[in-house]
């Protein structure tokens, strides 16, 4: 039953930075609860005694106690709830997608706005403060002591080999991990932009870990600087592969090999990693345009056409095959993008790319769409209108149409099983691969994953190193 004295149908508000002040700067849209707003979307939890919440989480948050305890007042205590399966509460409660997992079960949300359990997660995270990285780490003061009869490796950093990575330093294991870019998050640092994830709340993860004993090797690429075979070799008891799905994907349509053509990989990853947003201070001076069309509807297609409002677009455009209500974009990050300026072509798809005398991008085609009948995903498949296009006139175009598994490290590990879509084929309740005592999990084992399932994998395929260890 609700309690009708105290409670409010809807979410206690987040405050955020206006629309038209957010989308020419890169500080972070969403500024965070204070303890006060935080304790009073607390208090709207119901405290069902089948919590459907932690069943709609990945990694099967304790979610009703931990908002208990914030609504008590006790910050340490949620802390620790939440620290008992998610490694990375700060990042997950800002870009991990609530609204079609734990707040998408919330039963208030069947009458009412469910209550807003990412904005909370974050709240904790941000708020805790720990006294050591153990305590970071885990949410206790006590962590096993260094084990040196062991140690295991993982090859990538984004968020499943972290928690690993996490998981097994509480535990006393010593673990290695090899990144192949100079800095350490994988697509937490070059995928996800400053005004979603500052760098700050990364480093801060990957800086507790540092301190647990965990040994960071950037500038190692899997497959080619670091093999499987070669860390067995050098004593290694388990690998756990975590390289993402770097490959970015195109069209094949005419002009994709035009001046002023990126993948969403390529252009994110100047911006984010390179720092190019706080050009001239770093120096990789940043892709700039008039007129930018970026082709896709998720939350790359939106982090890539926020980013470039942000470095003085005039116009940002993203084309889509569908409307509005098929995006598989995040509706927060949908709806921040529309209010920030970015214009929806909705109902078209991209048949050329045009170019002007120097090969530089004048203009794109778009095929005119329509909604025919629904295809294997659930959603209306887009049909052509025979005979019907339009031009936009753009200067940059950016192709956010997904990404497939990197061969390099795959082929240079033999014996790995892979599906047919090219990604590692996983034991779906330990993570191991076709090779013993080789896990994998993230992108590289299922495709598009989101942090949070990542992380959820990487917890499983820990746990199960854990145990074959005897730690």
């Amino acid at each position: 039953m609700v309690n009708k004295q105290n409670f409010t149908p809807t979410r206690t508000p987040m405050p955020e930075q206006p629309a038209d002040v957010r989308n020419k700067n890169f500080s972070e849209v969403a500024l965070g609860y204070s303890k006060e707003e935080a304790m009073a979307e607390a208090a709207r939890c119901l405290q069902c005694k089948k919590p459907l919440c932690q069943k709609g989480c990945p990694v099967e948050i304790d979610i009703k106690s931990f908002i208990k305890h914030l609504a008590d007042g006790d910050i340490p205590s949620a802390y620790r709830v939440i620290k008992e399966t998610n490694a990375l509460p700060a990042v997950c409660g800002r870009v991990c997608p609530q609204e079609s997992q734990c707040e998408g079960s919330c039963i208030l949300g069947k009458k009412y706005e469910p209550v807003a359990i990412g904005r909370l997660e974050r709240f904790v995270a941000d708020s805790f403060d720990s006294d050591s990285a153990c305590e970071m780490i885990t949410g206790h003061t006590a962590c096993s002591l260094p084990n040196d009869q062991f140690k295991v490796a993982c090859i990538g950093s984004g968020p499943s080999s972290l928690t690993v990575a996490g998981y097994l330093a509480a535990r006393g294991v010593p673990v290695t991990v090899y990144e192949a870019l100079h800095e350490v998050g994988g697509v937490l640092i070059y995928g996800i932009p400053e005004f979603r994830l500052p760098k700050s709340i990364v480093a801060r993860e990957v800086g507790a870990l540092w301190s647990k004993g965990v040994t960071f090797q950037p500038n190692y690429v899997g497959g080619k600087t670091v093999t499987v075979e070669d860390l067995f070799e050098d004593g290694f008891d388990a690998v756990f592969i975590g390289v993402g799905a770097g490959l970015p994907w195109f069209l094949n349509i005419p002009g994709e090999n035009l001046v002023g053509v990126y993948s969403a990989n390529e252009y994110l990853t100047r911006i984010n990693l390179g720092r190019a947003y706080d050009f001239p201070n770093h120096d990789t001076p940043a892709p700039k345009a008039k007129n930018v069309a970026v082709i896709g509807g998720g939350n790359v297609a939106m982090d890539a056409a926020r980013t470039a409002l942000r470095l003085g677009a005039e116009n940002v455009y993203i084309t889509y095959r569908r409307t509005q209500d098929e995006m598989p974009a995040r509706l927060e990050e949908l709806h921040h993008a529309i209010e920030e300026g970015v214009q929806l072509e909705l109902l078209t798809s991209p048949i050329a790319i045009n170019g002007d005398e120097n090969s530089h991008v004048k203009s794109m085609t778009l095929q005119v769409m329509e909604l025919g009948e629904p295809d294997d995903s659930g959603r209306r498949r887009p049909v052509a209108v025979e005979g019907k296009t339009k031009e936009l006139e753009v200067d940059m175009v950016v192709l956010a149409v997904g990404t497939g598994a990197n061969p390099v490290l795959l082929e240079a590990t033999p014996g790995l099983d892979l599906n047919k879509w090219g990604y590692i084929v996983t034991d779906a309740e330990t993570g191991e691969t076709s090779i013993p005592n080789v896990y994998a999990g993230g992108d590289i084992a299922g495709g598009s994953a989101t942090v949070i399932s990542a992380m959820g994998a990487g917890r499983r395929a820990a746990k199960t190193i854990a145990e074959k260890l005897g730690v």
